[in-house]
Order: C-alpha cells, then sequence, then structure tokens
C-alpha cells in the first residue's frame, strides 16, 4: 500500500541513508577502540549518526575533551581518504534527481570533505545546500542540524521531512519536531512515522502546492 506524506522540504541524513559506508566505519571506529578495550559492541551502538568527539566522549566519558576533538579531526581525514566499498543506497539517485526541482538538503554529522568524498565514491551529486559538521555546534541526537536546515530552506519544521537511518538521526528529527522516513533494517526500531527498506520505495511527485512522497 503506498502512503502519500505531504511535504514542503527534504532533509536527507547521508551515512546509511544515502550512502552505504558501514563497512568503512565500522573498520575505522573499531580500531580506534581496540587499544583502549572497548568491547565492540559498545562501540558499533554508539558511533553510528553521531559526530564522532561526540562519540568518543561517550565511550570515554572521563577523558579530556580536547583530545577527542583532535582525534576526531584524525578520524575525519582517515575516513576521507578511505572510501574503499561506499556504495549508494539502492534508489538515492533517483530520490535526489526528483528533488532537484524541490527544496531539500543533507544534514550530516560528516565535514564538508567526508561528505564530498563519500557522495563522490557513491556516484551520487552533492545538494546544492548542505548541514555539515562545521555548521552546527551540536551533533545529533540534538536537533540543531535539521533545524538549520529548515531555517536556511525557510521552511517550518513541521513541512519538512527527514529521511535517517540511525537512532541518534531518528531522535534529533523528532527532537526539531519533524517527520522521519526511517531507511534500512536499522531505522523500523527507532520508530519513524514511515519505513522503507531503500530509497526504491520512495517517489517525488509534483502538486500545484510543491510536491508529496510517495512511499511504499
Amino acid at each position: 500500500m503506498t502512503e502519500i506524506v505531504h511535504a514542503r522540504a527534504v532533509l536527507l541524513d547521508m551515512d546509511g541513508t544515502l550512502v552505504d559506508s558501514t563497512a568503512v566505519v565500522e573498520r575505522l571506529w573499531l580500531a580506534w577502540a581496540e587499544p583502549h578495550g572497548i568491547d565492540p559492541e559498545r562501540v558499533l551502538s554508539v558511533v553510528h549518526g553521531r559526530q564522532g568527539h561526540q562519540s568518543m566522549a561517550i565511550l570515554l566519558p572521563e577523558r579530556d575533551h580536547e583530545i577527542n576533538l583532535a582525534e576526531n579531526q584524525m578520524m575525519l581525514e582517515n575516513e576521507a581518504n578511505d572510501v574503499d566499498g561506499v556504495i549508494a543506497i539502492a534508489g538515492a539517485d533517483a530520490l535526489l534527481a526528483g528533488l532537484l526541482a524541490h527544496p531539500h538538503a543533507i544534514v550530516t554529522s560528516a565535514d564538508v570533505r567526508l561528505m564530498s568524498a563519500r557522495m563522490g565514491a557513491a556516484r551520487l551529486t552533492v545538494p546544492e545546500l548542505a548541514v555539515t559538521a562545521e555548521s552546527v555546534t551540536r551533533s545529533k541526537p540534538d536537533p540543531e542540524g535539521f533545524l538549520r536546515g529548515a531555517e536556511l530552506l525557510g521552511v517550518d519544521p513541521a513541512d519538512c521531512v527527514v529521511f535517517e537511518d540511525s537512532g541518534a538521526g531518528i531522535q534529533a528529527a523528532h527532537a526539531a519536531g519533524m517527520r522521519v522516513v526511517g531507511v534500512g533494517p536499522h531505522a523500523v526500531t527507532r520508530s519513524p512515522e514511515y519505513h522503507v527498506t531503500d530509497l526504491t520505495a520512495v517517489a517525488v511527485v509534483a502538486t500545484d502546492e510543491g510536491f508529496d512522497l510517495h512511499i511504499g
């Protein structure tokens, strides 16, 4: 059954939503965590969707945050230089093409360099507007990034639909007062308003008032 969702703007997470970067993210983070003796399952439950320094603060709560900030810069460089296995989520290219004529933006915890590297590896075009790590002071699950995206697009948060895969991202979108299309198997447990296995299940349909998302 197809659900029709009215929207004035779409805000898109990147990792796990537009690009599948799971292999490289988990590879690099497990390598970072090993010298600290952190349980791998604990690491993987924390790192998705957040900025790296916040993940480090959660995993090593007693450590000086200045060390986290410095190591996060190294992690971002490593991630930008390692795009082995990064591919597009099925349907991402068609969704981005369908949104070209409508207000939309990426809202990602990655910085500009990492975003460009991963989108390029996945052969996806970066939207004209992107809210990246440089654009905010607080990481998901804080709603700052999504609220900033809505502000830049000139659209009320309640009229935005967010595409997200991670728990931190879905929490951030809900905190911003936005509806969520959860993408992938893990998103369904995070109570998004809608859920798709991948983006082939989404179509953008122009209307007299803007556009609708047909989901299903």
